[in-house]
């Protein structure tokens, strides 16, 4: 069964403001969770974002980002289950998949230089470093990920990529997501680092250990970070985990403000029918 902390308050200084009278549309993005085996069992992957950004500022979280217009190109070489096999995964139309999966890839290797694509349908790349001037294109936008790519002659590995979970952003949120989760291994002989200016930090722990250091303020997450480390902490072995039947119902979340915090409500939890 689910452990999650009691204490789902967000930060001092994350609080919404007054509700929109619309609710924003929720922009498409994806983000993963890359896994590795370690000393005590599965790590993943964190990044403590920066202070002041427009969404998460300081928080820890997995690497993503939104879906990028150009990430639909069809002409991106492929392997592993196509887009029709994600869409109906992630309940979305197949030109959507396709852009939410050529996104998880693009901004895991923007964001920390780890890139799941290979020369052909069987290998992957081992170093990363000789394309950090690509990477570094793909960051301001002056290429495409299929043009990069198209030039390097890989092909993306889909099929090392698992489908996870979809969180959407609260209504009361100005700026909003439907993310999709992906789960990754880490590639054997690439470097997962901190080259981004979207982070203070990046690091290796257990799912346990990050639920700890959050339970006695040493990070902030959000409800969806939380809720995965929590999923993950319970898988306790890299193949569990990559062998979990996931079912993948947007789950959207509601605040409800409580001793003057506001704290998160997840669909089914006492006061989520009652919460705006």
């Amino acid at each position: 069964m689910l452990q999650l902390p009691e204490d789902r308050s967000l930060p001092t200084g994350f609080v919404p403001g007054t509700p929109p009278e619309q609710p924003a549309a929720p922009k498409d993005a994806a983000t993963v969770m890359l896994l590795r085996d370690g000393a005590t069992g599965p790590e993943v992957f964190l990044q403590r974002r920066v202070k002041g950004m427009p969404f998460a500022g300081g928080m820890t979280v997995f690497p993503g980002g939104g879906v990028d217009q150009r990430d639909a190109d069809a002409s991106v070489a492929w392997s592993g289950p196509d887009a029709d096999w994600w869409a109906e995964r992630f309940g979305c139309s197949p030109d959507v998949a396709r852009a939410l999966v050529c996104a998880a890839v693009r901004e895991m290797f923007e964001e920390s230089g780890v890139l799941l694509a290979g020369p052909d349908h069987t290998t992957v790349v081992g170093d990363t470093s000789r394309y950090a001037d690509a990477r570094a294109a793909l960051v301001s936008r002056e290429v495409s990920l299929a043009k990069f790519l198209a030039d390097e002659g890989l092909v993306v590995r889909a099929d090392l990529l698992r489908p996870w979970a979809n969180w959407v952003t609260p209504e009361r949120e100005p700026r909003r997501y439907d993310t999709r989760f992906f789960l990754a291994a880490m590639p054997q002989g690439q470097r997962a680092d901190a080259v981004t200016t979207e982070a203070a930090e990046a690091y290796w722990a257990t799912p346990k250990q990050v639920l700890e250091d959050f339970e006695r303020g040493r990070c902030h997450l959000l409800p969806p970070t939380r809720v995965t480390l929590s999923e993950l902490a319970e898988c306790g072995t890299l193949p569990t985990a990559f062998a979990a039947e996931r079912t993948l119902d947007k789950i959207l979340p509601k605040l409800v403000r409580r001793n003057d915090r506001w704290h998160a409500v997840l669909p089914g939890e006492p006061g989520f029918q009652e919460a705006k």
